[in-house]
Protein backbone atom coordinates (compact mmCIF):
# COMPACT_ATOMS: atom_id res chain seq x y z
CA UNK A 1 0.00 0.00 0.00
CA UNK A 2 1.33 3.64 -0.62
CA UNK A 3 2.10 4.99 2.56
CA UNK A 4 0.51 8.32 3.38
CA UNK A 5 -1.78 8.19 0.27
CA UNK A 6 -4.50 8.49 2.44
CA UNK A 7 -6.03 10.61 5.55
CA UNK A 8 -9.21 10.32 8.05
CA UNK A 9 -10.45 13.57 8.24
CA UNK A 10 -14.43 13.00 10.25
CA UNK A 11 -14.54 10.65 13.20
CA UNK A 12 -17.94 9.96 14.70
CA UNK A 13 -19.75 7.90 17.13
CA UNK A 14 -23.03 7.59 18.80
CA UNK A 15 -23.36 7.22 22.71
CA UNK A 16 -22.60 3.47 24.38
CA UNK A 17 -24.60 1.96 26.47
CA UNK A 18 -25.79 -1.20 27.64
CA UNK A 19 -29.17 -0.84 25.82
CA UNK A 20 -29.36 1.43 23.21
CA UNK A 21 -33.07 2.33 21.42
CA UNK A 22 -32.48 2.98 18.24
CA UNK A 23 -32.08 0.12 15.65
CA UNK A 24 -28.66 -0.84 14.54
CA UNK A 25 -29.48 1.30 11.11
CA UNK A 26 -29.96 3.90 12.97
CA UNK A 27 -27.74 4.09 15.44
CA UNK A 28 -25.02 3.90 12.16
CA UNK A 29 -26.75 6.17 10.32
CA UNK A 30 -26.15 8.75 13.12
CA UNK A 31 -22.45 7.74 13.69
CA UNK A 32 -21.78 8.32 9.55
CA UNK A 33 -23.32 11.59 9.74
CA UNK A 34 -21.59 12.93 12.68
CA UNK A 35 -18.50 11.65 11.12
CA UNK A 36 -19.39 13.68 7.58
CA UNK A 37 -20.25 17.04 9.52
CA UNK A 38 -17.25 16.64 11.53
CA UNK A 39 -14.95 16.49 7.39
CA UNK A 40 -17.26 19.26 6.50
CA UNK A 41 -18.18 16.96 3.85
CA UNK A 42 -21.69 16.70 2.67
CA UNK A 43 -23.01 12.99 2.37
CA UNK A 44 -23.66 13.38 -1.86
CA UNK A 45 -20.46 13.09 -2.23
CA UNK A 46 -19.39 9.49 -0.41
CA UNK A 47 -18.37 7.23 -3.45
CA UNK A 48 -17.14 4.74 -1.04
CA UNK A 49 -18.10 1.98 1.51
CA UNK A 50 -16.63 -0.68 4.16
CA UNK A 51 -17.38 -1.97 7.13
CA UNK A 52 -17.51 -5.58 8.96
CA UNK A 53 -18.96 -8.61 7.61
CA UNK A 54 -20.61 -9.14 10.57
CA UNK A 55 -22.37 -5.73 9.84
CA UNK A 56 -26.47 -5.90 9.58
CA UNK A 57 -26.58 -2.58 8.16
CA UNK A 58 -25.56 -3.07 4.87
CA UNK A 59 -24.19 -0.91 2.03
CA UNK A 60 -27.48 0.07 -0.16
CA UNK A 61 -29.68 0.53 3.14
CA UNK A 62 -26.43 3.31 4.63
CA UNK A 63 -26.32 4.90 0.83
CA UNK A 64 -29.43 5.70 0.70
CA UNK A 65 -30.25 7.14 4.12
CA UNK A 66 -27.61 9.04 4.37
CA UNK A 67 -28.33 10.58 0.75
CA UNK A 68 -25.09 9.34 -0.95
CA UNK A 69 -24.11 9.81 -4.64
CA UNK A 70 -23.06 6.77 -7.10
CA UNK A 71 -21.15 4.20 -4.89
CA UNK A 72 -17.76 2.81 -6.88
CA UNK A 73 -16.66 0.95 -4.41
CA UNK A 74 -17.75 -1.07 -1.22
CA UNK A 75 -16.31 -3.91 0.77
CA UNK A 76 -16.25 -5.99 4.28
CA UNK A 77 -14.20 -7.48 6.05
CA UNK A 78 -14.88 -10.98 7.97
CA UNK A 79 -13.62 -12.17 11.27
CA UNK A 80 -14.98 -9.55 13.69
CA UNK A 81 -12.90 -7.58 16.33
CA UNK A 82 -9.97 -8.68 13.37
CA UNK A 83 -11.56 -6.18 10.94
CA UNK A 84 -11.39 -3.15 12.35
CA UNK A 85 -8.07 -2.01 10.83
CA UNK A 86 -8.81 -3.75 7.58
CA UNK A 87 -11.85 -1.63 6.84
CA UNK A 88 -10.16 1.00 6.95
CA UNK A 89 -6.77 -0.17 4.86
CA UNK A 90 -8.88 -1.31 2.16
CA UNK A 91 -10.78 1.77 1.49
CA UNK A 92 -7.53 3.65 1.70
CA UNK A 93 -6.07 1.62 -0.89
CA UNK A 94 -9.50 2.55 -3.30
CA UNK A 95 -8.95 5.58 -2.82
CA UNK A 96 -5.28 5.45 -3.98
CA UNK A 97 -6.13 3.60 -6.29
CA UNK A 98 -8.73 5.80 -7.86
CA UNK A 99 -11.50 3.57 -7.26
CA UNK A 100 -13.64 6.08 -4.72
CA UNK A 101 -12.54 9.62 -4.06
CA UNK A 102 -14.85 9.79 -0.39
CA UNK A 103 -14.84 7.46 1.74
CA UNK A 104 -16.99 5.97 5.07
CA UNK A 105 -16.60 2.77 7.17
CA UNK A 106 -18.68 2.11 10.45
CA UNK A 107 -19.50 -0.84 12.47
CA UNK A 108 -22.99 -0.09 14.26
CA UNK A 109 -23.84 -3.09 17.23
CA UNK A 110 -26.15 -3.64 19.56
CA UNK A 111 -24.60 -6.53 21.25
CA UNK A 112 -25.31 -5.46 24.72
CA UNK A 113 -29.07 -5.49 24.15
CA UNK A 114 -28.86 -8.35 21.84
CA UNK A 115 -28.70 -12.01 21.49
CA UNK A 116 -25.58 -14.11 21.89
CA UNK A 117 -24.95 -15.33 18.63
CA UNK A 118 -23.47 -19.14 20.79
CA UNK A 119 -26.33 -19.49 23.28
CA UNK A 120 -28.30 -20.37 19.68
CA UNK A 121 -27.69 -24.06 19.62
CA UNK A 122 -30.11 -23.92 16.47
CA UNK A 123 -26.94 -22.53 14.56
CA UNK A 124 -24.62 -24.34 12.65
CA UNK A 125 -20.82 -24.40 14.10
CA UNK A 126 -18.45 -22.55 11.55
CA UNK A 127 -15.40 -25.01 11.05
CA UNK A 128 -13.18 -23.90 13.55
CA UNK A 129 -16.33 -23.92 16.18
CA UNK A 130 -16.85 -27.15 15.32
CA UNK A 131 -13.39 -28.68 17.10
CA UNK A 132 -14.41 -26.63 20.11
CA UNK A 133 -17.82 -25.80 20.94
CA UNK A 134 -18.76 -29.95 21.68
CA UNK A 135 -16.08 -30.36 24.12
CA UNK A 136 -17.08 -27.61 26.35
CA UNK A 137 -15.25 -24.19 24.85
CA UNK A 138 -18.67 -22.95 24.40
CA UNK A 139 -17.95 -19.09 24.31
CA UNK A 140 -14.78 -16.96 23.08
CA UNK A 141 -14.06 -15.92 26.96
CA UNK A 142 -13.56 -19.91 27.15
CA UNK A 143 -11.15 -20.07 24.49
CA UNK A 144 -8.79 -17.55 25.42
CA UNK A 145 -8.82 -18.40 28.92
CA UNK A 146 -6.88 -21.60 27.29
CA UNK A 147 -4.52 -19.88 25.76
CA UNK A 148 -4.22 -16.95 29.03
CA UNK A 149 -3.38 -20.48 31.14
CA UNK A 150 -0.58 -21.57 28.53
CA UNK A 151 0.78 -18.39 28.77
CA UNK A 152 1.41 -18.21 32.00
CA UNK A 153 2.46 -21.79 32.10
CA UNK A 154 5.37 -20.93 30.01
CA UNK A 155 6.10 -17.59 30.92
CA UNK A 156 5.01 -17.35 34.47
CA UNK A 157 2.95 -14.29 33.62
CA UNK A 158 0.29 -13.85 36.14
CA UNK A 159 -3.16 -12.71 37.35
CA UNK A 160 -1.63 -9.00 38.44
CA UNK A 161 -0.25 -9.25 35.31
CA UNK A 162 -4.03 -9.31 33.14
CA UNK A 163 -4.64 -6.73 36.30
CA UNK A 164 -2.51 -4.25 34.96
CA UNK A 165 -3.71 -4.10 31.96
CA UNK A 166 -7.71 -3.68 33.00
CA UNK A 167 -6.73 -1.25 35.73
CA UNK A 168 -4.84 0.77 33.08
CA UNK A 169 -7.48 0.78 30.71
CA UNK A 170 -10.11 1.43 33.78
CA UNK A 171 -8.23 4.70 34.80
CA UNK A 172 -7.57 5.72 31.09
CA UNK A 173 -12.32 5.23 30.63
CA UNK A 174 -12.36 7.01 34.33
CA UNK A 175 -11.33 10.59 32.57
CA UNK A 176 -13.76 9.96 29.20
CA UNK A 177 -17.26 11.41 29.89
CA UNK A 178 -18.54 8.95 27.07
CA UNK A 179 -16.60 5.73 28.85
CA UNK A 180 -18.78 3.27 30.25
CA UNK A 181 -16.39 3.37 33.01
CA UNK A 182 -16.25 7.23 33.44
CA UNK A 183 -15.65 8.00 36.76
CA UNK A 184 -15.98 4.03 38.46
CA UNK A 185 -12.53 3.24 39.74
CA UNK A 186 -11.20 -0.29 39.71
CA UNK A 187 -9.09 -1.50 42.63
CA UNK A 188 -6.47 -4.00 42.35
CA UNK A 189 -8.35 -5.68 45.17
CA UNK A 190 -11.53 -5.41 43.62
CA UNK A 191 -10.35 -6.83 40.71
CA UNK A 192 -8.81 -10.20 42.61
CA UNK A 193 -12.60 -10.43 44.37
CA UNK A 194 -14.96 -10.56 41.16
CA UNK A 195 -16.39 -13.30 39.84
CA UNK A 196 -15.10 -16.28 37.76
CA UNK A 197 -15.77 -15.87 34.05
CA UNK A 198 -13.71 -18.69 32.78
CA UNK A 199 -10.34 -19.34 34.54
CA UNK A 200 -8.78 -17.87 35.17
CA UNK A 201 -10.12 -14.89 33.97
CA UNK A 202 -12.35 -13.01 35.90
CA UNK A 203 -15.51 -10.25 35.32
CA UNK A 204 -12.79 -7.03 34.79
CA UNK A 205 -10.78 -9.89 32.28
CA UNK A 206 -13.44 -9.49 30.25
CA UNK A 207 -14.45 -6.28 27.28
CA UNK A 208 -17.65 -4.63 28.07
CA UNK A 209 -21.50 -5.76 26.39
CA UNK A 210 -22.16 -2.65 24.37
CA UNK A 211 -24.65 -0.80 21.88
CA UNK A 212 -23.29 1.97 19.82
CA UNK A 213 -22.40 2.60 16.42
CA UNK A 214 -19.46 4.51 15.31
CA UNK A 215 -17.80 5.62 12.09
CA UNK A 216 -14.94 7.55 10.23
CA UNK A 217 -14.18 9.42 6.72
CA UNK A 218 -11.61 8.70 4.48
CA UNK A 219 -10.09 11.23 1.42
CA UNK A 220 -7.09 11.83 -0.45
CA UNK A 221 -4.07 13.10 1.19
CA UNK A 222 -4.60 15.82 -0.88
CA UNK A 223 -7.84 16.90 -0.44
CA UNK A 224 -7.25 15.55 3.49
CA UNK A 225 -5.27 19.24 3.86
CA UNK A 226 -8.59 21.40 2.73
CA UNK A 227 -10.85 19.46 5.23
CA UNK A 228 -12.12 21.00 8.34
CA UNK A 229 -10.65 18.74 10.63
CA UNK A 230 -6.75 17.98 10.86
CA UNK A 231 -5.77 14.89 8.88
CA UNK A 232 -4.24 12.04 10.34
CA UNK A 233 -2.78 9.50 8.01
CA UNK A 234 -2.75 6.08 6.94
CA UNK A 235 0.83 5.23 6.77
CA UNK A 236 0.70 1.47 6.73
CA UNK A 237 -1.71 -1.50 7.01
CA UNK A 238 -1.67 -4.85 7.22
CA UNK A 239 -3.35 -8.35 7.41
CA UNK A 240 -2.41 -11.45 9.06
CA UNK A 241 -3.54 -15.30 9.31
CA UNK A 242 -0.39 -17.25 11.03
CA UNK A 243 0.14 -20.44 9.52
CA UNK A 244 -2.41 -23.77 10.49
CA UNK A 245 -4.08 -20.49 12.15
CA UNK A 246 -7.31 -22.21 14.12
CA UNK A 247 -9.79 -19.22 15.03
CA UNK A 248 -9.17 -17.83 19.04
CA UNK A 249 -7.33 -20.96 20.39
CA UNK A 250 -4.81 -21.58 17.22
CA UNK A 251 -4.56 -25.28 18.42
CA UNK A 252 -3.34 -26.54 15.05
CA UNK A 253 -0.31 -23.73 14.83
CA UNK A 254 3.24 -25.27 15.78
CA UNK A 255 2.92 -22.29 18.47
CA UNK A 256 -0.50 -21.19 19.96
CA UNK A 257 1.21 -17.76 21.35
CA UNK A 258 2.17 -16.92 18.31
CA UNK A 259 -0.98 -15.74 16.66
CA UNK A 260 -2.13 -13.80 13.61
CA UNK A 261 -0.20 -10.54 15.21
CA UNK A 262 2.71 -11.92 14.55
CA UNK A 263 2.37 -12.66 10.46
CA UNK A 264 0.19 -8.75 10.69
CA UNK A 265 3.13 -7.10 11.87
CA UNK A 266 5.67 -8.54 9.82
CA UNK A 267 3.52 -6.91 6.60
CA UNK A 268 2.72 -3.92 8.58
CA UNK A 269 6.52 -2.87 9.01
CA UNK A 270 7.67 -3.95 5.93
CA UNK A 271 5.60 -1.22 4.33
CA UNK A 272 6.38 1.47 6.70
CA UNK A 273 8.97 3.98 7.61
CA UNK A 274 8.05 3.68 10.96
CA UNK A 275 9.22 0.99 13.86
CA UNK A 276 7.70 -0.20 17.47
CA UNK A 277 10.44 2.18 18.39
CA UNK A 278 8.90 4.91 17.15
CA UNK A 279 5.38 4.52 18.18
CA UNK A 280 3.89 7.45 20.65
CA UNK A 281 0.97 5.55 21.72
CA UNK A 282 -1.15 2.34 20.74
CA UNK A 283 -4.86 1.43 20.72
CA UNK A 284 -4.45 -2.71 21.06
CA UNK A 285 -7.38 -4.75 20.31
CA UNK A 286 -8.28 -5.65 24.33
CA UNK A 287 -11.54 -8.15 23.97
CA UNK A 288 -10.00 -9.79 27.08
CA UNK A 289 -7.09 -8.85 28.80
CA UNK A 290 -4.54 -11.49 27.76
CA UNK A 291 -4.75 -10.48 24.41
CA UNK A 292 -3.11 -7.14 24.95
CA UNK A 293 0.44 -8.89 26.13
CA UNK A 294 0.43 -11.16 23.51
CA UNK A 295 -0.09 -8.59 21.11
CA UNK A 296 2.82 -6.35 22.85
CA UNK A 297 5.10 -9.28 21.60
CA UNK A 298 3.99 -9.78 18.04
CA UNK A 299 4.07 -6.51 16.95
CA UNK A 300 7.19 -6.12 18.33
CA UNK A 301 7.43 -3.60 21.42
CA UNK A 302 9.20 -6.91 23.47
CA UNK A 303 10.78 -9.92 23.44
CA UNK A 304 8.69 -13.54 23.24
CA UNK A 305 7.34 -13.92 26.98
CA UNK A 306 7.68 -10.22 27.72
CA UNK A 307 4.48 -8.61 27.35
CA UNK A 308 3.47 -9.91 30.69
CA UNK A 309 6.22 -7.74 32.19
CA UNK A 310 6.06 -4.64 29.99
CA UNK A 311 2.72 -3.82 32.12
CA UNK A 312 4.37 -3.63 35.16
CA UNK A 313 5.66 -0.05 36.60
CA UNK A 314 2.41 1.35 34.78
CA UNK A 315 3.98 0.39 31.66
CA UNK A 316 0.56 0.79 29.73
CA UNK A 317 -0.64 4.22 31.61
CA UNK A 318 -0.11 7.94 30.64
CA UNK A 319 3.59 8.36 31.42
CA UNK A 320 4.41 4.73 30.75
CA UNK A 321 6.82 3.40 28.33
CA UNK A 322 3.40 2.77 25.74
CA UNK A 323 0.17 4.56 26.47
CA UNK A 324 -2.41 2.06 25.38
CA UNK A 325 -5.96 2.46 24.68
CA UNK A 326 -6.49 5.89 26.11
CA UNK A 327 -10.11 5.83 25.63
CA UNK A 328 -10.88 3.05 27.95
CA UNK A 329 -10.92 0.40 25.07
CA UNK A 330 -13.07 -2.51 25.41
CA UNK A 331 -12.73 -3.44 28.67
CA UNK A 332 -13.64 0.47 30.26
CA UNK A 333 -14.91 2.48 27.24
CA UNK A 334 -17.10 0.69 25.20
CA UNK A 335 -17.29 -2.95 22.92
CA UNK A 336 -17.96 -2.74 19.37
CA UNK A 337 -15.40 -4.62 17.82
CA UNK A 338 -12.85 -2.61 18.39
CA UNK A 339 -13.78 0.37 16.37
CA UNK A 340 -13.49 3.00 19.11
CA UNK A 341 -9.62 2.40 19.10
CA UNK A 342 -9.67 3.83 15.85
CA UNK A 343 -11.82 6.74 16.46
CA UNK A 344 -9.25 7.26 19.30
CA UNK A 345 -6.14 6.80 17.76
CA UNK A 346 -7.33 9.82 15.19
CA UNK A 347 -8.19 11.74 18.58
CA UNK A 348 -4.55 11.05 20.14
CA UNK A 349 -3.07 12.43 16.54
CA UNK A 350 -5.45 15.38 16.77
CA UNK A 351 -4.40 16.31 20.07
CA UNK A 352 -7.92 16.11 21.03
CA UNK A 353 -8.22 12.99 23.56
CA UNK A 354 -9.29 12.87 26.94
CA UNK A 355 -5.96 11.36 27.53
CA UNK A 356 -4.27 13.00 25.19
CA UNK A 357 -0.03 11.73 24.87
CA UNK A 358 1.81 14.85 24.84
CA UNK A 359 3.94 15.40 21.24
CA UNK A 360 2.00 11.92 20.06
CA UNK A 361 2.82 12.25 16.57
CA UNK A 362 2.35 8.32 15.53
CA UNK A 363 -0.53 5.60 16.55
CA UNK A 364 -0.94 1.41 16.01
CA UNK A 365 -4.39 0.24 15.94
CA UNK A 366 -4.65 -3.35 15.77
CA UNK A 367 -7.28 -5.42 15.70
CA UNK A 368 -8.24 -8.68 17.61
CA UNK A 369 -5.07 -11.48 18.56
CA UNK A 370 -7.09 -14.61 18.17
CA UNK A 371 -8.52 -14.33 14.77
CA UNK A 372 -7.40 -13.29 11.35
CA UNK A 373 -6.12 -9.56 12.03
CA UNK A 374 -5.11 -6.29 10.94
CA UNK A 375 -2.97 -3.37 11.51
CA UNK A 376 -2.67 0.21 11.08
CA UNK A 377 0.09 2.86 11.82
CA UNK A 378 -1.51 6.33 12.12
CA UNK A 379 0.01 9.18 11.72
CA UNK A 380 0.11 13.29 12.19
Amino acid sequence: MQRDAAAIVGIGETDFAKELLPSETSLAMEAILLALEDAGIDASEVDGLASYSMETTDEVEVARNIGAGEITFFSQVGYGGGAGPACVGQLAMAIAAGQCRVGVVWRARKRGSGKRIWSDTAVEFSTPAAWTRPWGLIRPVDEIALLARRYMHEYGATRDHFANVALAFRKMANRNPKATFFDKPLSREQYHQARWISDPLCLYDNCLESDGALACVLVSSERARDCRAAPVYIHSFAQGISRQAHTMTNYWGEDPLMGPSWACAKQLYRGSEIGPGEIDVAQIYDAFSPLVPLSLEGYGFCERGEGAAFTEGGGLELGGRLPTNTSGGGLSEAYVHGFNLINEGVRQLRGDSCNSVAGAETCLVTGGEGVPTSALILRK
